[in-house]
């Protein structure tokens, strides 16, 4: 990864690179600035994440250091853009919607046509998860006082 992401390109087919290969050319940053760009955003991440993501981010870049193809560097590099890109939309999405709270019927409003791409693993997964939080934030048996371990040991 030590070849600019522009040389690997001009070192492409003879009649130069592709349409999609451009694109993504103008989309995609250089390895380091890339790994600087994730290490960076993943800041915003809790403590947990952080150091999750961190180490995850610094093993796959120095596993993948040597990799002389062209294609998968610009494969590798687009894969890590992609995650960049969802991770800062998702710090702006949760900026816009900090403190607000969730709808409650937003499994309703899905369309059936989203429902139809799930597979059948996929919708017994989301039932068996709306059946697990239905249960443990059922209002009828929320408390409104916290939960006493005292009380506990004497009965």
């Amino acid at each position: 990864m030590h070849w600019t992401i522009a040389r690997l390109f001009a070192q492409g087919s003879s009649q130069g690179p592709s349409l999609a290969v451009r694109q993504a050319s103008e989309t995609l940053l250089p390895p380091i600035p890339l790994y600087r760009a994730l290490l960076r955003v993943h800041r915003t991440l809790p403590v947990e994440m952080r150091s999750l993501g961190d180490d995850y981010v610094k093993s796959e870049f120095r596993r993948h250091q040597k990799i002389s193809n062209p294609l998968h560097i610009v494969g590798f590099c687009s894969e890590w853009k992609m995650y960049l890109d969802a991770l800062q939309a998702d710090k702006l999405s949760s900026a816009e919607t900090r403190g607000k709270s969730m709808d409650p019927n937003l499994l309703e409003k899905v369309s059936n046509q989203t429902l139809m791409q799930f597979s059948d693993e996929q919708l017994y997964q989301l039932y068996e998860l709306k059946l697990a939080t239905e249960e443990v934030f059922d209002p009828d048996r929320a408390q409104s006082r916290p939960h006493d371990p005292e009380k506990e040991d004497k009965s």
